[in-house]
């Protein structure tokens, strides 16, 4: 188990942590539920720029990474949607997108000899969406601001979608020609 595995390991603890943080009776609970946010996003970028400068990228790494950060990410939404604190349309389209991602991700990596579709700038965007929409729920929660950002990273998820899925075809493709 290498650093960066074990960042991507601690993620995976994390998610419980905010939730039990979250539903909490504390007074600064949504402060201290965000803060784990906040810890799990910094673990991703340092386990990602670890992995990549230090050449340790492993099977396990590229598999659980994107699997913890889906899971925190769906985590924090049905939270906010279970507090009533954005709509449940935001954490179904996302829950469905990410399904679709895993199933499709499953099937190239079983079936078609192990093979990734990687992230898109998309995807990219769309989290640094969800992380300004999750700062505004926090410290600025002006409901139009909120479901606005959200908007748009839901938006920019979908369009990653189609680019993963273009992808995805053009792989099954090669396969079965």
């Amino acid at each position: 188990m290498n650093i960066p595995n074990s960042l991507t390991v601690m993620r995976f603890f994390l998610v419980p942590v905010f939730i039990g943080l979250f539903f909490s009776e504390l007074d600064g609970r949504l402060i201290y539920s965000f803060t784990v946010f906040i810890i799990a996003g910094i673990t991703d970028v340092l386990d990602g720029y670890i992995a990549r400068k230090y050449e340790l990228i492993t099977t396990f790494g590229t598999v659980m990474d994107p699997l913890a950060d889906k899971l925190m990410l769906l985590t924090v939404l049905g939270c906010y949607t279970i507090a009533k604190m954005i709509p449940p349309w935001i954490i179904i389209v996302i829950l469905i997108k990410e399904l679709l991602m895993i199933m499709g991700g499953l099937f190239l990596y079983f079936r078609m000899d192990k093979h990734v579709v990687p992230s898109n700038k998309y995807g990219k965007i769309a989290t640094v969406f969800f992380y300004m929409a999750i700062v505004m729920i926090v410290f600025i929660p002006v409901k139009g601001f909120v479901i606005g950002a959200l908007t748009i990273a839901v938006i920019l998820k979908l369009v990653a979608l189609i680019k993963y899925a273009i992808g995805f075809n053009t792989i099954h493709k090669m396969h079965t020609q």
